[in-house]
C-alpha cells in the first residue's frame, strides 16, 4: 500500500514510510542539530539522527530522545553506531491524532555473527596503529559490534612491547 504522503519529497523520514505494524533496526551514523524547515515554511533547529541504511534523517523528538537514552545511555555522543528499531504509532499531538514515529523500547537482537570477521581482524593485530587502522576502516555498526574487543585488544597490546 502507498500511503499519499510517498508521493512527496519530504526531506526527513515519517511514519507513512512505514507500513502498519512493519518495524526497522536502523545504525545511527550521526546525529547533530541543524535548521529545519516546517511544511508552513516554520524554521526551528532540531535533533536529527542520520543512518547507515537509509538516506532521510529522522528528527528526533524528546520522546524519542528519552527512549534512546534508556537504551544507551545519555550521551547523545554514545549513539553512533547503536541500532534502534522504529515503528509508526498513533499519538495525540496538538490536539489531532496522527502517525509518528517511535523508537521501541527495545535494543535490537545483536547478531554477533555479523562482526565474527571483524573480531578475528582485530584479534589478530600486532601492534596498537595496526588495531587502529584495522578498527577505523570499519563501518559503524561493525565498530558497535566490536567495540569490546578493540578495548580488550589496546590493553593487551599496550602491555606487549611493539615487534
Amino acid at each position: 500500500m502507498t500511503h499519499w504522503k510517498q508521493e512527496f519529497n519530504y526531506l526527513y523520514a515519517g511514519a507513512y514510510e512505514l507500513q502498519p505494524k512493519e518495524e526497522r533496526t536502523l545504525t545511527i551514523r550521526l546525529t547533530r542539530h541543524e535548521e529545519v524547515t516546517s511544511p508552513l515554511g516554520e524554521k526551528q533547529n532540531c535533533f536529527v539522527a542520520y543512518f547507515e541504511e537509509s538516506s532521510k534523517p529522522m528528527i528526533l523528538n524528546k520522546t524519542n530522545c528519552k527512549t534512546i537514552a534508556r537504551l544507551y545511555g545519555p550521551d547523545t555522543e554514545d549513539w553512533p553506531g547503536r541500532q534502534i528499531i522504529i515503528k509508526a504509532e498513533t499519538v495525540k499531538a496538538f490536539g489531532e491524532i496522527v502517525d509518528a514515529l517511535r523508537v521501541k523500547n527495545v535494543k535490537p537482537l545483536s547478531k554477533k555473527s555479523d562482526c565474527a570477521a571483524q573480531g578475528k581482524l582485530l584479534r589478530a593485530c600486532r601492534n596498537i596503529p595496526e588495531l587502529q587502522k584495522v578498527y577505523t576502516s570499519f563501518t559503524s555498526a561493525q565498530k558497535a559490534g566490536t567495540l569490546a574487543i578493540k578495548d580488550e585488544m589496546k590493553i593487551k597490546l599496550s602491555k606487549t612491547p611493539d615487534v
